[in-house]
């Protein structure tokens, strides 16, 4: 590794420690995508054979560490006490990501089921480990299929039990959540508009085009000046 240069030696080093590969791999990896880490992340951790083994009574302590006392399944206290353990805010996108690795059906809770395997499918058996596979679940919202896989699944997740659409303010919310990552630069100008159009976002559909809407803040952009016509980007179809 000597005779790497400086931003390629600590780009190894980060690599090696994040994901506790040998400098060989992280070298493979690295080189393969000319040196990103947040590709270089990704090849790594879709080859099966490279993914770090998960203790399953290690997952299981894990679990109970988090679990309420009551039920059994981690609910808004315990979520509480293992992003305080990650040391990250619980509004952070990070845990958008690991929600949709655990396949969590609602926002504020997982069961032991989605918990365990989330953990398991992660490679994660301890708080070390899961610190360490933090960068690597942020660096996912940068692969436009996962955004697309993650953006579907946070309109249905983000849904109270029992109702068929989003509130408009939570849909708002996660859009904002979203595009700040994927820096949409119309995500404002969006928001503002559907406060405009339907309150309860009742035809909301997380996989459809939603064509004509689409159509409508087109002409809002172009009516207030925010846009010319023929500069928007055909956002619609990416996501």
């Amino acid at each position: 590794m000597s005779k790497l240069v400086r931003g390629h030696r600590d780009k190894v080093q980060q690599f090696m420690t994040i994901t506790g590969s040998s400098e060989k791999l992280a070298l493979q990896a690295l080189k393969s995508c000319d040196w990103h880490l947040e590709g270089a992340f990704d090849v790594f951790y879709s080859q099966p054979q490279v993914k770090s083994y998960a203790d399953t009574r290690l997952v299981e302590e894990l679990y109970k560490r988090y679990k309420d006392p009551y039920v059994d399944m981690i609910l808004a206290d315990g979520i509480t006490l293992l992003c305080n353990d990650l040391q990250v805010d619980p509004q952070d996108v990070v845990m958008l990501v690991l929600s949709w690795h655990m396949k969590a059906a609602t926002m504020c809770e997982f069961s032991r089921q989605e918990f365990i395997g989330g953990l398991q499918a992660l490679g994660i058996d301890s708080l070390e480990k899961f610190r360490d596979r933090m960068q690597f679940m942020r660096s996912e919202l940068k692969d436009d299929q996962k955004f697309r896989e993650i953006y579907i699944f946070a309109f249905g997740w983000a849904k109270e039990k029992g109702q068929k659409s989003l509130a408009l303010d939570t849909a708002i919310g996660m859009w904002q959540l979203l595009f700040a990552e994927k820096q949409w630069p119309l995500v404002d100008h969006w928001c503002q508009f559907l406060q405009m159009v339907d309150p309860t976002l009742s035809n909301y559909d997380a996989e459809g085009a939603w064509p004509y809407l689409i159509d409508e803040f087109v002409e809002y952009l172009n009516e207030n000046g925010i846009i010319r016509k023929g500069q928007l980007n055909d956002w619609s179809q990416k996501y």
